[in-house]
């Protein structure tokens, strides 16, 4: 007998009754007074932590059993200790604790495999779920299939691994949701989009048999699903509908913290510059307590550098700074937050500055080079320093013989006017792809490119190699080979006569084609007029009496009695356009639209106007002092929004 007046053992039945009908908070009670009777009791001390698990006092649990170690034994309680680490968010310490254990149980190896899923470990995560589907039979075995479902969506959307067949059948909608997941991490965005919307199905299927589910249940269950077909909207450019799908989910309000800051981030991105009003207002949504807890690292960097690059547009550039500069402390080798801070600078005028933190950057981490590469080049662009952005943008191993880059060079070395340096990069070029892809479609593109624009330029010689391998390739290329014979015959005249042989008879070139009929035909664009059929006698203007005008045969300006134009007989009409500006359009005055100008690039420094192309002089302004070549500028961004995938 107790001292209060009641046995032990009716305190037991007590705790075993209240434990049966799930009152644990009347059950710890009477634990307690078990405990007071027998401190020590080890059973007392298991059904205490039982209690406070149960009613989700944690922290409290972890007290008793760190408080009890003595008693309790390492073995005795270990599954509890790891579950409230768990729950606590100290999962290093739960994973330290499970490894710790001297026998796995099932329910540790149920444990460990979301202690991995939290440390993002998939790979073993996946390898111990399979064991535990493989060897249990009991009523949780769809569950554990779901989670095998989550990981592999995991190992496909964050690891970018090839998810193996593991014959799992979608019978419930969260198996049908973790495998649309998986297909969007592999980029198969419609059939991604047709598991969600058999998900839906599923969910309202099973949902609507419960007759406690309300509507309101219903759609906030549906939530995660359809926030997720709101991403695969946005990522096919769908963005009205994605922005729309998105807000309601938002107006539910779902009590997932996580869901909710995956939605509102995505709304940001596409907010982007835009309607930064809702974007402050959806930011607070990210930094809800527990989000950390439940996203992953990369859904919580991307969300990092969006307030970031959110911060920059709403013109708060102190707390850009602030945000980046903790970025790049936690990410030292991640180029983004650099680039953050680059456009900051560049919003700021200071592209100088701009460009030596790229240079120190790339030069500590030459890793992620590249990215930080372009940007310099688009930075000298602006800068006008066209042939400083070649230099960066060549120094690019993995991108240098790339055909877009190539393109590029050639297009700013042609304006530079540096041909040699144009031809030298498509040079490199075909030998890159000589070794790399010989007789392949993009090497023989770069041949027909490279020749094509030495013969544009007049360095017929340097192109002749590269037409004889084009001819080479294809000997029925006519074309290819009246360019190679043209070559030659600047260098070798027998080369060019015995390459000539080669050539078709004109009865094979000619064709049976109605000259007559063709210039009649609708669309000719011009028709040789025929002769007047002579009727009599054409007579002349001649004047026998007259005398002949000896200097006849001179040019007119040449001639003694020349004055010269008069002036005003072909004066411009004025005042039927623009004030100060003539009757006739810009391409009479354009030289490089005549006939006996070919047509070439605008040279750096060349500016352009609008329709029109004159400018009336009350609009005329000097040109500012540096601003002798033209601003270039390439589609490369400094940075982007970040959509995040919900998994």
């Amino acid at each position: 007998m107790a001292s209060g007046g009641f046995s032990v053992a009716a305190l037991w039945t007590e705790v075993n009754r209240f434990g049966q009908n799930g009152d644990y908070t009347r059950a710890l009670k009477s634990v307690n007074k078990i405990l007071q009777e027998c401190k020590d009791d080890v059973t007392a001390l298991q059904c205490k932590v039982v209690c406070l698990i149960q009613s989700g006092s944690f922290k409290e649990a972890l007290n008793v059993i760190n408080t009890h170690t003595k008693v309790l034994g390492s073995d005795v309680i270990t599954f509890e200790k790891a579950y409230c680490e768990y729950r606590l968010n100290r999962v290093e310490s739960a994973l330290k604790t499970i490894e710790n254990a001297s026998e796995q149980t099932d329910k540790l190896k149920e444990l460990y495999g979301q202690v991995l899923y939290r440390l993002e470990r998939y790979g073993e995560c996946q390898a111990v779920y399979r064991d535990l589907i493989r060897n249990s039979q009991d009523e949780y075995e769809e569950e554990r299939k779901t989670n095998l479902a989550a990981v592999m969506a995991a190992l496909s959307t964050w690891d970018k691994a090839s998810p193996e067949d593991l014959g799992l059948t979608e019978t419930t909608y969260e198996l049908c949701y973790n495998a649309a997941c998986t297909l969007i991490g592999q980029g198969q965005l419609g059939e991604a989009m047709k598991k969600l919307r058999k998900a839906e199905e599923l969910c309202r299927l099973s949902l609507s048999e419960d007759s406690d589910m309300t509507e309101e249940d219903i759609d906030l269950e549906l939530a995660v699903i359809h926030s997720q077909m709101a991403y695969i909207m946005q990522l096919e450019g769908r963005t009205e509908e994605a922005l729309q799908l998105y807000n309601q989910v938002i107006k539910l309000k779902p009590t997932d913290v996580g869901l909710l800051a995956v939605t509102a981030n995505n709304i940001i991105t596409i907010n982007k510059d835009q309607n930064v009003f809702d974007s402050k207002k959806k930011v607070k949504l990210t930094n809800a307590e527990g989000v950390e807890h439940k996203l992953t690292k990369k859904q919580l960097q991307s969300i990092e550098f969006n307030k970031a690059l959110l911060a920059m547009y709403t013109n708060q550039a102190d707390q850009c700074r602030k945000l980046s500069s903790s970025l790049q402390t936690q990410n030292p080798g991640h180029p983004r937050p650099v680039l953050i801070q680059v456009a900051q600078l560049c919003k700021e005028k200071q592209h100088s500055k701009a460009i030596e933190l790229l240079q120190y950057f790339s030069e500590q981490h030459p890793e992620s080079a590249s990215e930080i590469k372009l940007t310099m080049a688009q930075l000298y662009l602006i800068q006008g320093h066209v042939t400083k952005a070649c230099d960066i943008l060549r120094s690019i191993e993995e991108f240098k013989h790339k055909p877009g880059m190539v393109s590029a060079l050639v297009t700013m070395y042609s304006h530079e006017e540096d041909i040699d340096s144009a031809i030298d990069v498509l040079t490199q070029a075909i030998q890159h792809n000589q070794v790399e892809e010989p007789g392949s479609s993009a090497h023989l593109s770069l041949v027909r490119e490279a020749a094509d624009f030495k013969l544009k330029y007049g360095r017929k010689k340097d192109a002749i190699s590269d037409l004889e391998q084009l001819w080479t390739q294809n000997p029925k290329d006519i074309h290819t080979l009246a360019q190679l014979i043209s070559a030659y015959s600047l260098v070798d005249q027998e080369k060019a006569k015995a390459l000539s042989k080669h050539l078709p008879s004109p009865d094979k070139m000619s064709f049976n084609i109605d000259v007559d009929e063709l210039e009649n035909s609708h669309g000719a664009t011009y028709v040789r007029k025929k002769a007047a059929k002579v009727v009599g006698i054409h007579h002349s203007n001649y004047d026998p009496k007259a005398t002949p005008d000896p200097e006849r045969w001179l040019p007119m300006r040449e001639r003694s009695y020349y004055r010269g134009r008069k002036k005003g007989k072909k004066k411009e009409q004025v005042g039927k356009g623009t004030q100060g500006t003539t009757s006739g359009s810009s391409a009479d005055l354009d030289a490089s639209k005549t006939a006996s100008s070919p047509p070439t690039s605008p040279r750096p420094g060349s500016t352009t106007t609008a329709s029109s192309g004159v400018v009336p002089p009350r609009q005329q302004k000097p040109a500012a002092p540096g601003a002798t070549r033209k601003k270039w500028n390439i589609n490369w961004s400094f940075c982007l929004f970040i959509v995040i995938n919900l998994v």
